[in-house]
């Protein structure tokens, strides 16, 4: 009984989690994260490195999908990239001096808001308007763009890539699909950066056979996302972005909700 809830609960979590990738570039920690802390009473430590590794190669396989489309701006990927792992770190630093908050319910709220502004205001900018942009003014943007998001991410903890998708298609006029798979293009190395981290700081081993059921789960429904996501016209792509972060950030809470009530 034990084995099927694992399977029951890795398979829900890792549906979340790809779906929310594979879509909108969302961290895999903001659905695995609550779902193995709740249901199998995991270590919430241990459990973000879980979710931290199950983004890995479900972020790998969404960028090359979004890559092999012509929607991957890979140079000032980079460039936002450096930024966002330098200044996760500046943003954890600083975080360490101030008193402690819990910001995490905080990015769940915002993954559902995110969810809301796709479906009511979609993303119709075109890869011409992308393009009217100097490269230069795009490179300062991505280096700023990097700043706010890893200050934010080291600061709170929690948010990456629902702050990367906000950032690239309300401020840096991206188009949503380039947008999605930049953001999975930086994701694959910040997960991997983090989730090396995680375990080398963790006191305790993570549980083998629940985190590769997560990885192999979320990689393939990442990978049907990604796969829809790039056939998609821009208004169905709306829609469904909009829908799966929305429906993402209620249940998400939900599980917070008995989380707080059980503890």
């Amino acid at each position: 009984m034990e084995f099927f809830i694992t399977i029951l609960v890795t398979f829900f979590a890792g549906m979340g989690a790809g779906l929310g990738t594979g879509f909108a570039g969302l961290s895999a920690a903001a659905v695995i994260t609550p779902m193995l802390t709740t249901f199998l009473g995991i270590d919430p430590y241990v459990a973000v490195g879980i979710a931290l590794s199950s983004d890995v190669l479900a972020s790998a396989i969404s960028a090359y999908t979004y890559g092999r489309n012509k929607n991957l701006d890979i140079k000032n990927g980079l460039v936002m990239m450096v930024s966002v792992l330098v200044f996760t770190v500046v943003g954890s630093y600083v975080s360490s001096l101030l008193p402690a908050a819990t910001m995490g319910g905080f990015s769940v709220f915002m993954t559902f808001l995110l969810g809301i502004k796709f479906i009511v205001k979609p993303v119709m900018t075109t890869k011409s308007d992308m393009k009217a942009v100097s490269p230069k003014k795009r490179l300062i943007q991505s280096i700023v763009a990097g700043i706010v998001v890893g200050f934010i991410c080291g600061f709170v903890g929690a948010g990456g890539g629902m702050m990367m998708l906000l950032i690239l298609t309300s401020v840096l006029g991206y188009e949503l699909k380039t947008a999605v798979g930049t953001s999975v293009f930086i994701m694959t190395f910040t997960a991997l950066t983090g989730s090396i981290s995680h375990f080398a700081m963790a006191k305790e081993a993570p549980d083998i056979l629940v985190m590769m059921l997560c990885i192999v789960f979320t990689l393939i429904w990442a990978r049907i996302a990604a796969v829809f996501a790039n056939k998609a016209s821009p208004k169905t792509l709306n829609r469904a972005t909009g829908i799966v972060l929305v429906v993402l950030g209620v249940v998400v809470m939900g599980f917070n909700l008995v989380s707080w009530l059980m503890a």
